[in-house]
Formats: C-alpha cells, sequence, structure tokens
C-alpha cells in the first residue's frame, strides 16, 4: 500500500469537518499551488485485509482512489455466517499547504452485485474528522434480483460541506460498509456484493475542494 501519497491540486470535496469561523474568506474552484501529501495512517476491516486496499492520487491531483481486491460480502449457500457484512476503515492523515483546508464533495464507489430475486443489499459510508461530532452517513440499496455492475455517487451542497478545521492537524476517517441480506430468497443460493473486480481493478474516488482560512 503507498504510504506517502501526493495529492498536489484541487481534490473536489465530500465531506469534512468545522467550517471556518469566519466564511468571508474566498473559495478556490483550483487547487492550492503546492503539493498535498497524503499518509495512510491505518487500515481496518473485514473488507480491506492487510495487503488488499490501496491509496492513490490522480495525475491532475483532483481526487485520491482507494482500490480494493477482497472486499466482498455474501450470504447463502456454504456462506459464512459472517460474510453477509464486510467494512472497512480508512484513517488518513492530509497535508496540505499552510492556510487552506479542504472538504470531501463526492464521494464515487463501483462493484458487483448478484441478488437472488428477495434479497437485498447496502452500501454504506460514512465520514469525519478525528475528534469530531460531525459525522455524515450515505446509504445506496439494491433489490434482487440483480446481477451487473454497480455504481453509486455520494454527493454534498456546497452550503452542506464539512471543512476540515484550519491550523490544527485532524485525521481524515471514511468508513465503508457492505452488507447483504437473503430475504425471502432461497437459503441455498448465494447472493453477494463487491467493492472491487476479478482483478482488483475497480475503485473508489474522492473528490476533493478547496477554501482559504481566514485570516489570523
Amino acid at each position: 500500500m503507498a504510504n506517502g501519497l501526493l495529492l498536489g491540486g484541487a481534490v473536489a470535496a465530500l465531506i469534512t469537518a468545522a467550517v471556518p469561523a469566519h466564511h468571508s474568506s474566498p473559495v478556490f474552484d483550483n487547487p492550492p499551488p503546492d503539493r498535498i501529501v497524503i499518509d495512510v495512517a491505518t487500515v481496518n476491516g473485514s473488507g480491506c485485509p492487510a495487503g488488499t486496499a490501496a491509496v492513490a492520487v490522480s495525475e491532475d491531483n483532483t481526487a485520491f482512489t482507494v482500490t480494493y481486491s477482497d472486499y466482498l460480502a455474501q450470504v447463502g449457500g456454504g456462506s459464512n455466517p459472517t460474510a453477509f457484512r464486510k467494512n472497512c476503515q480508512l484513517n488518513l492523515i492530509v497535508h496540505v499547504p499552510s492556510g487552506f483546508t479542504y472538504a470531501i464533495a463526492k464521494a464515487d464507489y463501483r462493484g458487483y452485485a448478484s441478488l437472488q430475486s428477495g434479497a437485498s443489499a447496502v452500501q454504506r459510508a460514512s465520514y469525519y474528522f478525528q475528534g469530531s461530532s460531525q459525522t455524515v452517513f450515505k446509504n445506496h440499496n439494491f433489490s434482487g434480483s440483480y446481477n451487473d455492475n454497480w455504481q453509486a455517487t455520494d454527493t454534498t451542497d456546497w452550503a452542506q460541506l464539512v471543512w476540515a478545521p484550519c491550523g490544527v492537524q485532524r485525521n481524515f476517517n471514511i468508513n465503508t460498509e457492505l452488507r447483504v441480506n437473503a430475504g425471502s430468497s432461497s437459503p441455498s443460493k448465494v447472493s453477494f456484493m463487491t467493492m472491487d473486480s476479478t482483478d482488483g481493478d475497480l475503485s473508489t474516488v474522492y473528490h476533493m475542494a478547496w477554501q482559504q482560512c481566514p485570516a489570523k
């Protein structure tokens, strides 16, 4: 897994912590000119065992991507009783240029689902800054029968963005979850949902937005 990930640019946003005290500072459509660095502090969860999740930054520095290779929830047949729910928590240290703050405004999730008639699934994500009481949850529901790729997007209006606090370093946490429910489907048939692909190339993209902190 990449540990010192470079993110230099206007990473478009999805969610994050307290808006700076004074919102009179100008909002920037373009990212800060200096390089942004993302360090992965921890990766934990049944959906992202060690070595199965990686973080990278786009070439234009407008987003970062998380790729999973073993993120699968399933029920039915001979499935492990605990396999119906998988989760992953990413704890990221985002180093931003002095005088700027960021928020996550959009997140794109992709995967594949095979749900029997009567079965259902949910993809869930939450976002928050370390030490913040503001946690944003987003849910996307799927119903069987379904056998295809899936895609879900979380978006947040500009006025509702939660910004990283200015002047302090707070780790950014992203929690994701896949949950599959057998419902009224046949217990002998397997239903599953992934946030990966056979070649491990499907990924989740987080877009960030930038704003200048108020002058002290």
